[in-house]
């Protein structure tokens, strides 16, 4: 037998051993992800990439979110309810950063048979949320619906992970018309449509519930809202207090449960909402409107009100004492948040404000800002003030008015601290007597992730920020954050790598406020944890049966469902009308420059910040100046010294807007 034989024969064996032991490998790994199987919800990204979040075990320490990649969902959408075995750990894969990663074995439960979508050509429809990456097949062209229309369709999913098609419930309306994309968002999160004239009629007719009230007509009262506001839930007044050298500051709040008794149908209608959804150019009130405009505290008339008298030491702003009560108001001027800081800027007191205006307000502003100082000495909370932009929108004319940017400024201040006293000694009178409420609560930060902070802070913008999990530390380092346009950008991880606030129906630490004993009072228009306050402390002070602390549990549960719904559907919309307003930018001003700084970067490009506009823009690979890579966090030209990393500033165009994805597109100034 010659070599050449032998080696073959030699060769043929070692790659049947290779090959047994690849089989062996596999079926070890196979068994081992049986064993280790993990029931959890399932969240897609617009990468198309997912996060499992297992089940809870009881642990002290919840399990870390799994990672699935993309080719590992097997048709699990996002929200499904799904069976996840853990991969083997790969110190080459790319995504080990993440933690764990799985793969999904068995969708158990779907997370949604509906969404709301725009057609396509090619019979395709895209869905508005950015959770369902892919475009899904229509079964058919129904419900007279054509390209570029919105519509509601059912999904119909298949048994063997193949991915779902959909069938047309009923069409929207026209997309780009601002009035069908509201209508789009809305049937998306499920918003409850306006209330009926019926209902609103009903409400109305409402009878006043009788309760002892303390007249406090005498004190010079004002409320202090937006220029815009239509609702007016809280008032503020100023007095001496009944110890020399004290004041009392009063705080005001609409009586709505002289109006709404819980287990009613005005109660249930305002339950089922939760709270008011501001949507850019629409709003959808968590009560009637007719009803709301009836229990405001509107300017010269007698308003019934539930009060929290404040003894306040004007020199420390420390509250001393607080006594609650309901009452009856006549609030003397509407104020705006506008005159109040154009006052305090100035110095000079507005040609339309009486001198008892004028001395009210200037004493009302040293007192709020000593109790500040006393808050921010005590209680340490974090300064977490971040520009809000919105889009103005005529919804009745179909035109998009421009962006405002709201900051918060001293006016701002004025009124919130007069809130969060009321609602502190609120949170205390509940826990103190024993009435089961809804408390606003706020984790503390997940240590893992504020060190992921730390270390994206220090490589990428090259900020050393301390122990971030010391409240003194965290307080210094957000102060000294340079004021330029990375401030927003480093504003924003911050406020990513902390829990969302929520509500409980036990106190808990309020991480951002310092606080504990925390209840939400102030809103009960516009917030239902608000209105059931309201409600049991109404029940308590007339001696009749309350609501048992067990079942709010649920009932604090579905707020923070509520909440989430509300925030993300304001989000969808607003970003989406932000977009109709870059669409109108770049036909009058193509040549225009935004400057931006690089949040992010990707194989296939970075992600820009956009300060001015509120946005995150993409910036593609290709439409950089020759050939670039990824080698880091960092791309680097091939041949070339230029480098983009997170932190750097850059000057863009516009380059297009994919409404099909919600992105805006951008290129670097000076590239064609």
């Amino acid at each position: 037998m010659t070599e050449a034989v032998f080696m073959k024969r030699d060769r043929k064996k070692h790659l049947e051993r290779l090959d047994r032991r690849r089989r062996e490998r596999r079926g070890r790994r196979s068994s081992a992800r049986v064993q280790a199987t993990v029931r959890g919800i399932v969240s897609i990204t617009s990468a198309g990439f997912g996060f499992v979040k297992p089940e809870a075990t009881g642990a002290e320490s919840p399990p870390p979110d799994i990672f699935v990649p993309p080719q590992f969902l097997n048709g699990a959408m996002d929200g499904d309810e799904v069976l996840v075995s853990l991969l083997p750990p790969r110190r080459e894969d790319e995504n080990a950063d993440r933690g764990p990663a799985g793969q999904v074995e068995e969708v158990l439960r779907r997370g949604r048979e509906t969404l709301v979508g725009e057609v396509l050509a090619g019979r395709l429809v895209r869905p508005l949320s950015k959770h369902f990456p892919e475009d899904i097949p229509l079964k058919s062209m129904a419900k007279g619906a054509q390209r570029g229309d919105w519509v509601e369709v059912r999904l119909l999913h298949t048994d063997d992970g193949e991915p779902p098609q959909a069938k047309i419930l009923r069409r929207i309306g026209r997309v780009g018309e601002i009035a069908s994309d509201l209508d789009a968002v809305a049937a998306e999160f499920g918003l409850l449509p306006p209330y009926t004239g019926e209902e609103e009629a009903a409400a109305l007719a409402l009878p006043e519930r009788e309760i002892a009230r303390e007249d406090l007509r005498g004190r010079f009262t004002v409320t202090v809202d937006p220029t815009d506001a239509k609702d007016f839930d809280d008032a503020v007044s100023l007095a001496p207090g009944a110890q020399p050298g004290t004041v009392e500051v009063g705080v005001h709040i609409s009586d709505v449960a002289a109006w709404i008794a819980p287990r009613t149908a005005a109660d249930r209608g305002a339950a089922a909402r939760g709270f008011s959804c501001y949507l850019p150019g629409r709003t959808l009130p968590m009560l009637p409107k007719q009803l709301t405009a009836r229990i405001s505290l509107r300017e010269g008339v007698d308003s019934l009100a539930h009060t929290v008298l404040l003894t306040v030491d004007p020199r420390s702003g420390q509250v001393l004492a607080s006594r609650r009560m309901h009452s009856r108001i006549r609030v003397d001027r509407r104020l705006t948040y506008a005159e109040v800081q154009e006052f305090l800027d100035s110095g000079r007191t507005p040609a339309e404000w009486s001198p008892e205006l004028a001395t009210a307000v200037g004493r009302l502003v040293e007192v709020t800002r000593a109790m500040r100082r006393n808050r921010a000495r005590t209680e340490e909370f974090i300064e977490l003030s971040v520009p809000e932009i919105r889009v103005l929108c005529d919804e009745k004319n179909n035109t998009i008015d421009g962006l405002v940017r709201k900051n918060q400024r001293e006016a701002d201040f004025l009124v919130e601290e007069c809130m969060l006293a009321a609602n502190s000694a609120v949170g205390n009178e509940l826990v103190e007597k024993g009435i089961a409420g809804i408390f606003r609560v706020h984790p503390e930060p997940d240590p893992e992730k504020i060190e992921e902070l730390r270390g994206v802070l220090a490589d990428s913008f090259g900020l050393a920020s301390g122990d971030l999990l010391n409240r003194t530390v965290c307080n210094a380092f957000l102060k000294a954050l340079p004021d330029d346009p990375r401030r927003p950008v480093i504003m924003s991880l911050f406020m990513r790598s902390l829990p969302r606030a929520g509500y409980a129906a036990k106190p808990e630490l309020h991480y951002g406020l310092g606080k504990v004993r925390y209840a939400h009072f102030t809103s009960p228009i516009r917030r239902y944890a608000d209105l059931l306050v309201h409600q049991q402390l109404w029940n308590f002070d007339r001696k009749t049966r309350l609501r048992a602390g067990r079942s709010l549990e649920s009932v604090a549960l579905r707020l923070c469902e509520q909440e989430e719904i509300a925030d993300s559907a304001f989000f969808a919309a607003n970003d989406r009308l932000k977009l109709r307003y870059l669409e109108l930018q770049l036909g009058s001003d193509p040549e225009r420059f935004y400057e931006g700084v690089i949040a992010k970067v990707f194989r296939n490009g970075f992600q820009v910040d956009i300060a001015e506009l509120g946005i995150y823009g993409m910036v593609a690979i290709d439409d950089l100046p020759g050939n670039f890579e990824r080698i880091g966090d960092e791309l680097r030209q091939t041949r070339g010294r230029r480098v983009y990393r997170c932190g750097d500033y850059v000057y863009l165009k516009l380059s297009q807007i994919d409404f099909a994805r919600g992105s805006a597109l951008f290129r670097p100034a000076g590239q064609a």
